[in-house]
């Protein structure tokens, strides 16, 4: 019984951090629209703090948006929270909602 504890215990640590990181990165920001450019993709979102993508402090940035449908449901001024991630091309909204 003794090694099973112990693989076990080797595997959540192992884990841990990985399962860590992936819950962070989902975890929504709230923010609300200040621009939406459809014919680019992109939205313009005034945020608080954003941990999951490292940001500690409020900014407004503009986003590249996953699927472009998503800026046919909101407008200026909507309160939303939305998940995001980083890429290569800069940051993607991957999901978003207004807020209730």
């Amino acid at each position: 019984m003794k090694p099973m504890i112990r693989l076990t215990a080797a595997l959540a640590l192992a884990l841990g951090p990985t399962f860590g990181a992936a819950a962070a990165q989902g975890a929504p920001i709230s923010g609300e629209v200040k621009k939406v450019d459809e014919s680019a993709g992109k939205i313009t979102l005034k945020h608080g703090p954003a941990k999951s993508l490292g940001m500690d402090e409020p900014m407004t940035m503009v986003y590249r948006v996953k699927d472009p449908a998503m800026l046919k449901q909101v407008k200026v001024g909507d309160k939303v929270t939305f998940e995001a991630e980083e890429a290569a091309s800069g940051y993607t909204v991957t999901k978003m909602e207004k807020a209730k």
